[in-house]
């Protein structure tokens, strides 16, 4: 009895309170997700530049090892298009794509990259979903899809095309549009169409002849594993290889070999970073998709649970032959479609996938590469969102510009690159915002106890008091605006007694800061004025309480604007400032 009990105290959350009536959903979710899963581990498996079984042996294991980890119900974790090209981006310079060398860096970029998701689950770094803006990762995901769209136009052409880069990849396949194959260029162009189609058109349409509305939906996903069916069975029955049609060739039976090498230092000297990128924006990318999806159902993620379960994913992935993995957004909305209820739809997909390996990958061969390619250009442009450019533009400039320059630097330098230049421009922008805060002048507005812009609203105030309200902490960008607005406004005015900075929206003064204010006190006590401070907040003041500054203030903090003006003002408040 006690080892039942101390076995189901191992066993992951979602399990120990499994029910029956779940049974159903998860298998057929299970079921679906495999179908889908096939043509896609296959296609990004391509796109990463490794053997089409390599994207298999990426499906098995690592949705065992989530399902024992994660915290997500419905996430599907497994190969995906920009995890891939990341792979690719890496691991070009270090050896022939698809040589062994090539497979086993392949295994240890995903083991690095599982170290560093378990090492931060371990710390509760879960935080880390926050570095990267929304900005960025769409200026990323923009910038790879059409970097892996146009790399994948070749196999529609049926051309050879060595170029890397994305505009010599332009030129070059305007250069090879006279050598076309045009039996692969049919195949190609019909694939598209049928998985542009079945995006929305072919679901309507099924809808509309009487399948209900979640049937249609669910079909049109499907739409994948049919256009790899009949594209293979075509090329099989018509013999279109004797046309010049380009195959997947011979996929190995069985399940992968568990013979995974440690990386030496001069590896992890080379992988670390690409690791570390591959990481954090495969987090970001599961994260907001476990989110959002779990926030249907009314149920919740632990952050830092999933690192530890996308962790445990990448290393079991690596072990087994395969490649960095994370949750795919195509997969998990259509597990979660399917009726999924907990990961044992995952594990379900696992152990059919296995059976595929053992048994079916013969019918693999026939597998038109121009299929495959389409396949890819479809999912990756569905990522694709430019109504957050546009949104983005209307709202902050800075958050566009940091969209394109990161879409633009993943196009034109590479993926890292992209994603520094990404996440430079934001720091400039950041600290350019911070640098340059905003100050009010501030006046009671009549007949309140609220204090408000004097240029954006009627106000009042009392004679010989200004009242200057700061939007943004201190510290050493920005202090020295701050210091030469309050001398511009003080210099030269008599008339003034008393100067109150608000500090309403100050939450940090730093070192610098501090300094600075201590020398505006003390320039204002030479010109015959007091220095005041209101609403300074809690851990602010704590700070503050033994410093010289607060000791040599010549006014007085209070604890309300409105206080501070009642206590200093000798006349009645008056309007207009």
């Amino acid at each position: 009895m006690e080892t039942k009990n101390y076995l189901q105290t191992l066993a992951p959350e979602w399990l120990r309170g499994y029910r029956r009536g779940w049974l159903h959903g998860d298998f057929t979710a299970g079921v679906i997700v495999t179908i889908m899963l096939i043509p896609q581990s296959l296609a990004y498996a391509l796109i990463a530049g490794l053997p089409p079984e390599v994207g298999l042996y990426a499906s098995i294991l690592p949705m065992v090892a989530y399902a024992l980890f994660g915290t997500s119900m419905t996430l599907a974790v497994g190969p995906v298009a920009v995890a891939s090209l990341m792979t690719a981006s890496a691991l070009a310079p270090l050896a022939p794509a698809g040589s062994p060398l090539y497979i086993a860096l392949a295994a240890q970029l995903a083991m690095l990259s599982g170290v560093f998701l378990i090492l931060f689950g371990v710390m509760r770094f879960g935080f880390i979903s926050h570095l990267l803006s929304h900005p960025i990762i769409n200026g990323f995901i923009i910038g790879s899809a059409i970097l892996i769209a146009v790399g994948q136009v070749k196999h529609l052409l049926g051309v050879r095309v060595e170029s890397q880069d994305v505009f010599d990849i332009v030129v070059e396949l305007w250069r090879m549009l006279p050598s076309t194959n045009t039996t692969t260029l049919i195949i190609g162009i019909s694939a598209l169409a049928v998985l542009f189609l079945s995006r929305e058109q072919i679901p309507a349409l099924l809808h509309r002849l009487g399948f209900r509305e979640r049937n249609a939906d669910l079909m049109g996903k499907l739409a994948p594993m049919f256009v790899v069916i009949v594209s293979t069975v075509a090329v099989a029955k018509m013999g279109l290889h004797a046309h010049g049609v380009n195959v997947v060739g011979t996929v190995p039976k069985g399940i992968p070999s568990f013979n995974f090498t440690l990386p030496d230092y001069k590896v992890l000297e080379q992988l670390w970073l690409p690791a570390l990128l591959i990481t954090i924006i495969g987090f970001v990318e599961s994260v907001s998709m476990a989110q959002s999806l779990a926030m249907k159902r009314n149920q919740r993620i632990n952050p830092d649970k999933e690192l530890l379960g996308l962790g445990a994913a990448n290393v079991a992935s690596a072990l087994s032959g395969g490649y960095a993995v994370t949750g795919g957004f195509s997969r998990s909305v259509v597990n979660f479609g399917a009726g999924a209820h907990t990961p044992l739809a995952g594990v379900i997909a696992a152990g059919l996938m296995t059976i595929v390996l053992i048994g079916f990958t013969d019918y693999f061969a026939n597998l038109p590469q121009a299929t495959l390619s389409a396949t890819i250009i479809v999912a990756v442009l569905g990522l694709v969102d430019f109504s957050t450019l546009k949104e983005a533009w209307k709202y902050d400039k800075s958050d566009a510009i940091a969209l394109l320059s990161t879409a633009v630097g993943v196009l034109v330098l590479g993926v890292e690159e992209g994603v520094m230049i990404g996440v430079l421009f934001s720091l400039l922008a950041y600290f350019w915002r911070s640098g340059h805060p905003h100050i009010a002048i501030v006046g009671r507005i009549p007949g309140t106890e609220h204090f408000r812009n004097v240029d954006r609203h009627k106000v009042e105030g009392a004679p010989g008091i200004l009242v200057i309200r700061i939007d943004e902490n201190l510290f050493f960008g920005n202090v020295q605006m701050i210091e030469d607005m309050i001398y511009a406004r003080t210099d030269n005015h008599e008339e003034l007694t008393d100067v109150i900075l608000m500090f309403s929206a100050v939450n940090r003064i730093d070192a610098t800061a501090l300094k600075i204010l201590n020398d505006i006190n003390l320039n204002l006590m030479n010109s015959g004025k007091k220095l005041h401070l209101t609403e300074v907040k809690g851990p602010v003041m704590d700070r503050l309480r033994d410093t010289d500054f607060l000791k040599k203030l010549t006014g007085k903090c209070f604890l309300s604007t409105h206080e501070a003006c009642q206590t200093l003002g000798t006349h009645e408040m008056k309007t207009g400032y």
